[in-house]
């Protein structure tokens, strides 16, 4: 595998020309950067992935169960296993969405799931996405031209192949459509994600549409080809957040969304993938209910571990991370990509007692988490091997059935100091091998 270290530099030269980057917002501006490609793959053996599939689907199974409670009889709540304020608190329980159960009863459809592996070869759910979450792309068109690099190599390993995703996409977005063709809806090419999202269009033989191309009519939403000919959409990939999907509904001043979205949407006539509101679910906060919900709705024990988590919410565990806030991880429960992540060891005494009083007078806002000593990885920097931390988002896609895609998206820090792998944060990613026996 160490071979492929010599296309390297060809490899990075070949995604940027085909557009595999990531775009920021920084600033207030945009800036295109390339999301650097490693080539020492990640392997993982099957006897472990088999482990990891099993509780990928259990946790995405009680998540959608979750939802589709929160949105409609609420019995989780009645029952007191999670206070019901919580819930309500949550930037993103949606009001907008109770009473509508979507097509075939799916909420998250496609589901990201971050994980990271403990120097005991403990695997620990990190977090859950289940709003719009991205990376697919990134393995699939990597290991591509790997491929076409050193196709050797793949007939000596045996590796589940992960061209397959837009096999598994495809038919989870046919399996809720209500009757009409397969859109990506995408807000256009200074979006972080667009290339996955044309790359996805694409591979899944779905259409890709910006806003202007679709219009409702009635009851249904339509897509406007390039021959001016309405074609009825029966189900929607949305890549854009809640807040911007239906001006109508959520936020007026959406350039980006469409209008009366939501009233197709809720007399069920188009699927959206993933279902609006899902951030309920998604929260960091609500993480820490996760092993509860799969005992809950699924009456099992959870397979697959939180890392150890605290919410200051409760007195108990506010009296707990406040007395040991230098030596956890502090995390705002309202940020995403990185952002919001701090380690009490890098903060000042000044800074901790800072951090104490908001903890005091806003305890809903954070979770606090003991540092996971990640298992290193090898990368290749500066033409010599070494490690560095990395974690794994893997994607389950509920259609018919709950499938864990068997490839994934490996992020790995390229700061020898650095716990944090997001893209944005500037970390890079590398294949992810699966091995068949």
């Amino acid at each position: 595998m160490y071979e492929l270290m010599d296309h390297t530099e060809v490899i990075n030269r070949l995604l940027a020309r085909y557009g595999v980057k990531f775009g920021i917002y920084k600033n207030q501006v945009f800036k295109e950067q390339l999301f650097p490609f490693d080539a020492i793959p990640r392997i993982i053996p099957k006897v472990e992935f088999d482990y990891l599939e099993k509780g990928l689907k259990q946790r995405v199974d009680a998540l959608n169960q979750f939802i589709l409670d929160i949105y409609g009889k609420k019995k989780i709540l009645k029952d007191k296993v999670i206070p019901e304020d919580f819930i309500y608190s949550s930037p993103g329980y949606l009001p907008e969405c109770e009473g509508i159960v979507p097509p075939r009863g799916i909420y998250s459809h496609i589901s990201g799931i971050d994980l990271v592996q403990g120097k005991d070869q403990t695997w620990y759910i990190l977090e859950d996405n289940l709003r719009v979450p991205s990376g697919a792309s990134y393995p699939m068109i990597a290991r591509n031209l790997c491929r076409r690099a050193d196709p050797e190599i793949f007939r000596r390993f045996h590796i589940e192949d992960n061209r397959n995703y837009a096999t598994i996409l495809k038919a989870t977005m046919d399996h809720v459509n209500t009757g009409g063709i397969n859109v990506i809806l995408t807000p256009g090419r200074y979006n972080a994600a667009y290339f996955e999202h044309s790359y996805l269009a694409e591979k899944a033989g779905a259409v890709l549409a910006m806003n202007s191309d679709l219009v409702v009519k009635g009851d249904y939403l339509y897509f406007k080809d390039y021959t001016g000919r309405d074609q009825k959409v029966g189900a929607l990939y949305r890549r854009i957040s809640d807040d911007y999907l239906d001006p109508m509904t959520f936020k007026e001043e959406s350039l980006i969304g469409v209008p009366h979205l939501m009233d197709v949407y809720r007399k069920n006539n188009v699927a959206i993938l993933n279902a609006p509101g899902n951030g309920v679910a998604d929260d960091k906060g609500i993480y820490y209910f996760v092993p509860k919900m799969i005992q809950y709705y699924l009456g099992e024990e959870p397979i697959l571990n939180n890392a150890p988590t605290y919410l200051p919410f409760y007195e108990e565990d506010r009296k707990y991370v406040l007395e040991n806030l230098h030596k956890l991880v502090i995390k705002d429960v309202a940020e995403a990509g990185g952002y919001g992540v701090v380690f009490g060891s890098d903060l000042s005494q000044e800074e901790l007692e800072k951090y104490k009083e908001i903890m005091k007078k806003e305890s809903r806002r954070f979770i606090a988490q003991e540092v996971i000593d990640f298992l290193d990885i090898e990368i290749e920097d500066g033409g010599e091997i070494v490690p560095r931390k990395a974690d794994l988002r893997a994607f389950v896609l509920s259609g018919e059935n709950t499938v864990v895609w068997k490839s994934g998206l490996t992020r790995f820090s390229r700061n020898p100091d650095s716990f944090v792998v997001n893209s944005s944060q500037g970390g890079g990613f590398k294949d992810t091998w699966v091995l068949s026996r």
